[in-house]
């Protein structure tokens, strides 16, 4: 079994893309109640568009090894590999 990217999707490219996508799916729900061909191709480039936004983000450092990209968690200094701690209170 392949390792397991703790960081997977945890960065603000992806969620604007997967909310974008989002967006883009309810678009043609609605263009499929409705049978609509036009509502249906807006729906297809808001899709394109949330992929390429996302990727873009990413190519900007809103990735998850970007240098916009936030820890998981609060991260005590003590607690970190590595870290020497004796003598500090």
């Amino acid at each position: 079994m392949a390792d397991h990217d703790e960081n997977h999707g945890h960065s603000t490219a992806a969620w604007t893309a997967v909310g974008i996508m989002l967006l883009g799916s309810l678009i043609g729900s609605v263009a499929t109640l409705i049978p609509s061909l036009w509502l249906g191709a807006v729906a297809a480039v808001v899709i394109i568009a949330g992929a390429v936004t996302g990727k873009l983000m990413s190519m900007a450092g809103y990735g998850s090894d970007g240098h916009h990209a936030q820890a998981g968690g609060l991260v005590d200094a003590p607690d970190e590999v590595g870290a020497e701690t004796r003598g500090k209170s």
